[in-house]
């Protein structure tokens, strides 16, 4: 196990989950599960998604091999999912009906919002390129960023507006939407 401390490839890594993570282009979706369900707890859901990424990253590639699933299989599932949430933001329907109020913190914000399949599927990918401390310290960084985002939701809510969230949540639905086609693309070869 390589665990080398390496700033610059910290940041390199922070970065690409930043990303990936998206909880900043994801306000709109909070959001939107918060109208639904009411409080959201910031603490367990930052929880559950640390969990969630440090297991994969660690046993990811063995729980797919034992399944029988290739990441190429797991990247178009994840594809397919961001579509059908992209398709949602931007035409402002409702295509899932399944509300958990109970559960909201972790089933969808945890997983698959925040730790959903893009970010398992980069996990992987860049598991082979990165050294594991800096890996393990980017997903740390982005952890507390999404616990500040979903601390501060309300005051990111009342500054944005109504309008604003309207806005942001048509534009990330389209870059959302890209992403899931180019993840699709990328496995598919089409």
């Amino acid at each position: 196990m390589n665990l080398q401390f390496d700033i610059i490839e910290i940041l390199k890594v922070t970065m690409v989950l930043f990303a990936v993570i998206d909880v900043i282009g994801s306000i709109p979706v909070i959001l939107s599960l918060k109208q639904k369900v009411g409080e959201i707890n910031p603490a367990k859901a930052s929880w559950v998604s640390l969990g969630i990424m440090l297991s994969f990253l660690f046993v990811g590639h063995a729980i797919l091999d034992v399944i029988g699933i290739s990441v190429a299989d797991f990247a178009i599932a994840g594809s397919i999912l961001l579509f059908i949430v992209a398709f949602e933001m931007i035409l402002g329907i409702q295509i899932s009906k399944d509300s958990m109020p109970a559960t909201a913190s972790v089933v969808p914000l945890a997983f698959p919002l925040i730790a959903g399949t893009g970010t398992l599927t980069t996990l992987l990918s860049i598991r082979a390129e990165y050294n594991l401390l800096s890996i393990i310290i980017g997903i740390i960084i982005n952890v507390i960023v999404v616990f500040i985002v979903l601390k501060y939701l309300s005051k990111i809510e009342k500054w944005l507006g109504a309008g604003g969230i309207a806005i942001l949540k048509k534009v990330f639905g389209i870059i959302l939407l890209a992403l899931a086609i180019k993840l699709f693309r990328k496995y598919t070869g089409f």
